[in-house]
């Protein structure tokens, strides 16, 4: 299939199943923590999720690929990402079961029905908004900082759409863990899971990876941390493995 790509847009391979993605580097491209969360995240035979804030569509689709999930959608408030990604969708043939709906997150139960969804995932903006905020109307201060949404939005939506024992995968900066873990048990649900991830390993955690469940009874389970670089440039095994 052919696509008309518009300025400043790419077409990447995801390097699963063949599919790819439509990005602008103007607006604002998926880096690591995207792929650290749909590597970390479990999606069973059969099940539904959502990703709030899509951005481009990366989760939804990677995820498509890589689960046997039944259904994925995306939920994106902006223009420019949401065209994106429904191109995205329509190019690699997937819009029977990964659909990109237009939307403010602070809206999700409004647009959804409550208690629909098996999966919620989010990569949120990590930033309040005035830390180092520049541009606050550009798409990539929107991507980083909370300026259409907070941390505690998120949590709310995605408290709102689980069912019953459904699970909330998220990534985060662990400079804000006390507060995640705050607001996330604020909405009832529970941490189960965490994972720090490490730029090289003698360097600080520069991102965490959070499973919570929606109603299950306290107990963190701490994983092994994960290490991104082996040196400068060059990933260490597990990280390789991810893209294989």
């Amino acid at each position: 299939m052919t696509i008309n790509l518009k300025a400043n847009e790419r077409l990447d391979d995801l390097q699963r199943d063949g599919y790819k993605l439509i990005q602008n580097s103007t607006v604002f491209c998926f880096g690591m923590d995207a792929v650290l969360l749909t590597a970390f995240c479990s999606i069973k035979d059969g099940e539904n999720m959502i990703d709030l804030g899509c951005g481009n569509g990366v989760i939804p689709i990677l995820l498509k690929a890589k689960t046997k999930g039944a259904h994925f959608t995306g939920l994106e408030i902006q223009d420019i990402n949401v065209d994106m990604a429904r191109r995205s969708v329509e190019y690699n043939g997937i819009g029977d079961c990964v659909e990109i709906v237009q939307g403010d997150i602070k809206e999700a139960c409004s647009i959804f029905k409550k208690g629909s969804f098996d999966v919620v995932t989010s990569n949120p903006p990590y930033m309040t908004q005035n830390h180092g905020l520049t541009n606050p109307e550009s798409h990539k201060a929107i991507a980083r900082h909370e300026l259409l949404c907070t941390l505690e939005d998120v949590v709310s939506a995605a408290a709102g759409l689980l069912k019953s024992g459904g699970r909330f995968y998220m990534v985060h900066r662990p400079q804000r863990l006390d507060e995640i873990f705050g607001v996330i048990k604020k909405y009832g649900m529970e941490p189960k899971r965490m994972r720090l991830v490490y730029p090289f390993i003698d360097k600080e955690a520069n991102m965490v990876l959070i499973e919570s469940i929606k109603g299950a009874k306290p107990m963190l389970k701490v994983e092994k941390p994960l290490v991104i670089y082996e040196s400068q440039g060059v990933y260490t095994k597990e990280v390789h493995d991810l893209y294989e």
